[in-house]
């Protein structure tokens, strides 16, 4: 009879395999990501059929983590841009405390064997960030271009600042309100 999976170990495996995408790369076996675990790789497919499965799970895992953290906290009777920077906020500390986790995702996002089913997952996860998006913008320069391009842009924004919030940790909030206020010229 086959043992119950735990959620416990299910979690160590996927945080197992944050560090050692971040430190080796897509390519690194799955039996590193096991050593690292502290399962065995019988263990790991277990959990995981294959390594990507693996790599889906741990991508709607990461993309809803960070959706569900920009979005804590928001002040719902401020105005729009109060709402947006505090998502920004929220994102950006999330990823710079997390940086194992913003390497790994970095990864995943561009990975082929991410499935396009895990692709819609991600971006129904990411939903609410987005409204607030298509509300910050609806008025402004970026109001009539896909809503990707828009995304693209504040991910560049976003990764410069957070770059700047890691190398200069004294100045973080600094660099936060710095990048919150040039996205904000971009597209409201």
């Amino acid at each position: 009879m086959a043992r119950p999976k735990s959620d416990e170990r299910r979690s160590a495996i996927m945080a197992a395999a944050v560090r050692v995408i971040a430190s080796q790369g897509l390519s690194a076996p799955t039996a590193a990501m096991a050593k690292e675990a502290g399962v065995s790789s019988g263990s790991l497919f277990t959990y995981f059929d294959t390594k990507a499965d693996l790599f889906n799970a741990l991508y709607l895992a990461l993309k809803e983590e960070m959706a569900a953290t920009a979005l804590q906290g928001l002040p719902v009777e401020s105005d729009v841009r109060a709402q947006m920077f505090q998502i920004w906020r929220n994102w950006v500390r999330w990823t710079a405390a997390f940086p194992d986790k913003r390497k790994a995702l970095a990864q995943l996002t561009v990975s082929d064997d991410i499935t396009p089913a895990t692709r819609d997952a991600a971006q129904r996860a990411t939903a609410g960030m987005a409204a607030f998006i298509e509300r910050s913008r609806k008025d402004g320069p970026m109001a009539n271009v896909p809503l990707a391009f828009v995304g693209s842009l504040m991910n560049g924004i976003a990764e410069s600042t957070i770059d700047f919030m890691i190398a200069d940790p004294a100045r973080a909030d600094e660099h936060c309100v710095c990048g919150f206020d040039a996205l904000w010229r971009v597209i409201a």
